[in-house]
């Protein structure tokens, strides 16, 4: 029987001492994040599963699993609250907003990371800096600029200052990402007769295609659920958000807790589903402009 030596013994203890310590490690990364799954997932359960119950059936037991599910709450929130309009108004509002941020930020990223010229880095220094101004301190003249080009209460209302406010984001993540493309293709381009708009549209948007759902997913979903530009630029009732409508919930139907639950499933769902359709280009869109900017 052969003899293993002190040197082969030592090199095997310490191969098993690591892959206990890989193995710990991961079960230990594995728990985190399902803690942090818990706590992210637990609640959403907990409200979609009460906006199938009645209103006495979630103040008398909540954490129950619903026995006897009803549609009643969804039936009188598409009816009576009206959360249809509300949905159309916030999908008109997020999407013409995504529209305009990606197109004129598209632009303007081509430009910041395409050419050289003389103020190129103080664009980009402002661009990041506007990023530090909180939106409530630009509210009261946004709102006078909208009184005076009467707009107030009109989808234009939130689509603009949206896409003024988004856009130094959205210029920023494309631009990275857009300064990572080789230029040989787009000189290779020129040579063949294309112009400018046409390397845009046809060489660089379809490669910096995660960069722009990166964008599109973050300026939809930051349209999608500010409350305080919708309440201060929108009153009139057949223009308002569905984030606007929830928060009236809870003062005109403060006591029916069944169909507070209905509203905030009915806001919140149609978002998750478009996330985990789009999710694979957001993190790609991220690291990738984050390599080089």
């Amino acid at each position: 029987m052969p003899q293993v030596s002190f040197e082969q013994k030592t090199a095997w203890e310490r191969l098993q001492v690591s892959l206990i310590r890989s193995k710990v490690g991961r079960a230990f990364v594995y728990l985190c994040l399902l803690g942090w799954s818990l706590t992210t997932i637990a609640p959403l359960v907990w409200v979609v599963n009460n906006s199938f119950k009645t209103s006495k059936e979630v103040i008398s037991d909540s954490f129950s699993l619903a026995t006897n599910p009803t549609l009643e709450n969804y039936q009188e929130a598409f009816s009576l609250i009206n959360i249809g309009q509300s949905y159309m108004n916030s999908f008109i509002m997020s999407g013409g907003t995504v529209f305009f941020t990606l197109l004129f930020g598209g632009m303007a990223a081509y430009a910041l990371s395409r050419f050289h010229f003389r103020l190129r880095g103080f664009i980009q220094n402002m661009l990041v800096l506007s990023l530090l101004i909180p939106s409530f301190g630009t509210v009261v003249p946004v709102y006078e600029i909208l009184i005076k080009l009467g707009l107030v209460n009109t989808y234009w209302a939130l689509i603009i200052p949206h896409t003024a406010g988004f856009l130094p984001f959205t210029v920023l993540v494309i631009s990275g990402y857009m300064a990572t493309i080789p230029k040989e293709l787009e000189e290779a381009a020129l040579i063949d007769g294309c112009s400018r708009i046409g390397i845009l549209t046809k060489i660089l948007v379809p490669i910096a295609k995660p960069s722009f759902a990166t964008a599109g997913i973050f300026v939809f979903l930051w349209s999608y659920n500010d409350l305080f530009s919708s309440l201060v630029f929108v009153n009139y009732e057949g223009i308002k958000p569905i984030v606007v409508l929830l928060s009236f919930i809870s003062s005109q139907y403060g006591t029916n807790y069944g169909l507070m639950a209905t509203a905030v499933t009915v806001t919140v769902i149609p978002v998750l589903i478009v996330y985990l359709f789009i999710q694979k280009y957001i993190e790609k869109g991220v690291t990738a402009g984050a390599v080089k900017g």
